[in-house]
């Protein structure tokens, strides 16, 4: 009968015969080859186009639902900013040490195109509320774009009462839906631009570059309250979070066929995509090993500031270069774990 057999060195299939008597004798030896793949775990940005009516957390599911398909490794999973069930658009999905980089998404500067519908205000400022105002005035596309300037570079915004952010420690929509009167205070954003791309007499569509923590809902509402009407969104996309862009995201039905083929990897921007902006500081192989050990190295002729610390073509931090009594030092922000360029995507 065929046994397996390992010395220190190889396998073997071995083939033994048993005597009358009960010895055991070898009648055959081969050696045993046994390729096994190794399968990484992938580290880099998957960019959606996320579909109407799905939830953020959704999505995340979806690309942990691919990963399984695909026979990959369990990875971390996280998205670069919430995109609303009834918005569409660019939702950038972090995997393996990317996830490190999702913050990063959350605080970027991100663009819409939106479609401000005139004539009824809704109590969530979107086409999911109850109606709670309405208008018979109906602005001109002349009036519509006057009125952008003053709603273009730092402005003061009132969230809806209809969001996420926390109230005593509560979601401020929980508290909504359960009947309590919810008052959210001004925030400061910046609407880095604002054009009107066409209008009738019942909606005008617009798009905006705006900065993090700019809800499109009340840009809406406002430019409709100062054009003398109410209004609401009924069409929301996202173009652009980040350095990304619709013309990187997949669709669902894409990142399905890949997890089939066993192809996720070709769809996937590497972790420095999320870092375009943030100029690269090559490193020595030892300077790498401390810096992944969490140590400050010698900053000297190093200009100061947020940087990413390259061994080669792997990433290795995030690192800033700050003056200190014994001279200039570089000392770790974010690291990441990663070994080989194999490993970012």
């Amino acid at each position: 009968m065929p046994i397996m057999f390992a010395d220190k060195k190889a396998v073997f299939l071995i083939r033994v015969f048993r005597t009358e008597n009960g010895a055991t004798r070898i009648i055959s030896k081969a050696p045993f080859s046994c390729k096994v793949r190794k399968m990484s775990i992938l580290h880099g940005w998957l960019i959606l186009n996320k579909p109407y009516g799905m939830g953020s957390t959704q999505a995340v599911s979806a690309v942990k639902r691919a990963l399984r398909e695909a026979g990959l490794p369990k990875a971390k999973v996280g998205h670069g900013g919430t995109l609303d069930p009834l918005a569409s658009g660019v939702l950038p999905i972090a995997l393996g040490e990317a996830t490190k980089l999702a913050g990063r998404m959350l605080d970027s500067d991100k663009c819409y195109n939106f479609a401000i519908t005139f004539g009824a205000q809704t109590d969530t400022l979107d086409t999911e509320g109850t109606v709670i105002a309405t208008s018979d005035e109906r602005p001109t596309p002349a009036q519509v774009a006057a009125v952008l300037p003053r709603f273009t570079g730092p402005i003061e915004q009132v969230p809806p009462v209809y969001s996420a952010l926390k109230i005593d420690g509560q979601r401020a929509y929980d508290l909504a839906r359960a009947g309590q009167e919810v008052e959210m205070k001004t925030r400061r954003v910046t609407i880095h631009a604002l054009t009107l791309v066409e209008s009738d007499a019942a909606r005008a569509i617009l798009s905006a570059t705006v900065s993090k923590g700019t809800y499109i809902r009340s840009l809406a509402r406002d430019i409709a309250l100062a054009l003398g009407t109410v209004g609401h969104v009924t069409m929301l996309r996202r173009t652009k979070a980040g350095p990304f862009t619709l013309e990187q995201a997949i669709s669902l039905d894409k990142l399905a066929q890949a997890a089939t083929d066993r192809a996720i990897a070709q769809l996937m921007l590497p972790l420095t995509a999320g870092l375009d902006d943030i100029p690269a500081l090559p490193v020595t192989p030892d300077q790498a090993l401390a810096l992944r050990q969490g140590r400050s190295v010698d900053g000297t002729n190093v200009p100061t500031g947020l940087q990413l610390a390259m061994d080669g073509k792997v990433p290795v931090a995030l690192v800033e270069a700050l003056d200190q009594e014994n001279g200039r030092a570089i000392r770790v922000v974010r690291g990441f774990n990663l070994m080989s360029k194999e490993e970012t995507a």
